[in-house]
């Protein structure tokens, strides 16, 4: 399976047979490499509702005819925008086409904007536990660091996380690195940083610190793609 990675907290899982995009926060991003227009995906997972996170989703479902899979509230929005949706919950799994998905906890909030500046509730964030082509993949969404981030590591043998350490509006790379080593994950990435001054975060650092406790890492740069082995 192969990971490429567009930015903030954009991720695209791509294996033999399927591409899934995590969060596409593209084309208002200046760091992006590509165009929302330039994406395919079968699918479409959304932590939460965010402008940074769910700005391209409607556009590119509709264009590659992919459903979004978001918690119930959030996917009946979406779906009254003219896209097709999988609703699901926390605690909820469904295996799909392209592989298990099951639904976490994230200690963040969520909400839509319309087009007159409101903001609509759009349910409760969420991570996500993706099991596809023997491989087991978590995204934290948007969060802070809680308690059963334990739990998801003992219930799941997590081959690659993204982790937000932006601080600020989620966790900082200290309650990162604890939450690294909770998960047990082979591998981490860190994300949701650097992308506006109130997040800047010296990715590199955060490496190095989970070198110290034994943990492998990466720091992804947008456009880049690495092999889950």
């Amino acid at each position: 399976m192969q990971i490429l990675f567009h930015g903030h907290s954009c991720i695209q899982l791509i294996s033999s047979s399927h591409s899934i995009l995590i969060d596409p926060y593209i084309d208002a991003n200046p760091a992006a490499v590509v165009k929302a227009n330039d994406i395919l995906a079968h699918y479409i997972l959304l932590t939460h509702g965010h402008d940074d996170h769910i700005t391209d989703a409607v556009s590119i479902a509709k264009r590659n005819d992919a459903p979004i899979i978001a918690v119930e509230e959030l996917a009946e929005y979406l779906a009254s925008q003219g896209a097709k949706t999988e609703p699901m919950h926390v605690g909820g799994e469904w295996s799909f086409d392209f592989g298990r998905v099951h639904l976490t906890q994230a200690i963040h909030t969520s909400s839509v904007r319309t087009v007159d500046g409101q903001r609509i509730y759009a349910g409760v964030p969420v991570g996500y536990v993706i099991e596809m082509e023997d491989k087991t993949i978590y995204h934290a969404g948007d969060s802070g660091l809680f308690g059963d981030m334990k739990w998801i590591g003992q219930r799941f043998d997590i081959d690659i996380a993204f982790l937000p350490i932006g601080g600020r509006f989620t966790m900082g790379p200290s309650d990162a690195l604890v939450a690294a080593e909770w998960i047990q994950a082979r591998h981490v990435v860190p994300i949701h940083y650097g992308t506006f001054p109130l997040i800047q975060q010296d990715g590199g650092s955060f490496i190095e610190s989970l070198s110290r406790k034994g943990i492998s890492g990466t720091v992804m740069v947008p456009g880049e793609m690495i092999e889950v082995n």
